[in-house]
């Protein structure tokens, strides 16, 4: 399996940044997907609705997000928005959320 992988199981988590939008170049999402073992779609819908809708200020364009996370082996992988701004925010909203799984796979 992909999480078989050496290079992976060296570090706990993995961002990655652009490649989420509707262009045909903005691959990233497939490419996540294609080596993850587990997906962990309820986190990334979470932090869309949140930076949508409650974030300060709200960015209603982050609904066009395409990114994915989820479990390779023991590391943690999020897609990132490719736009300076919105990557920062999505990451201030998920920074206490990826401690929690990565301790959660630390200990697994």
């Amino acid at each position: 399996t992909a999480g078989s992988n050496d290079t992976t199981n060296q570090c706990n988590l993995i961002l990655t940044t652009g490649g989420t939008g509707f262009a045909k170049r903005d691959v990233t999402p497939e490419a996540t997907l294609s080596v993850l073992d587990r997906e962990c779609q309820s986190l990334m819908s979470w932090c869309t609705t949140h930076c949508a809708s409650i974030g300060t200020p709200p960015q209603p364009l982050a609904s066009l997000s395409r990114g994915v996370a989820g479990i390779c082996g023991n590391t943690f992988i999020v897609n990132l928005p490719g736009n300076p701004a919105g990557a920062a925010q999505v990451t201030s909203v998920l920074l206490p959320l990826l401690v929690h799984a990565v301790q959660d796979l630390e200990s697994s």
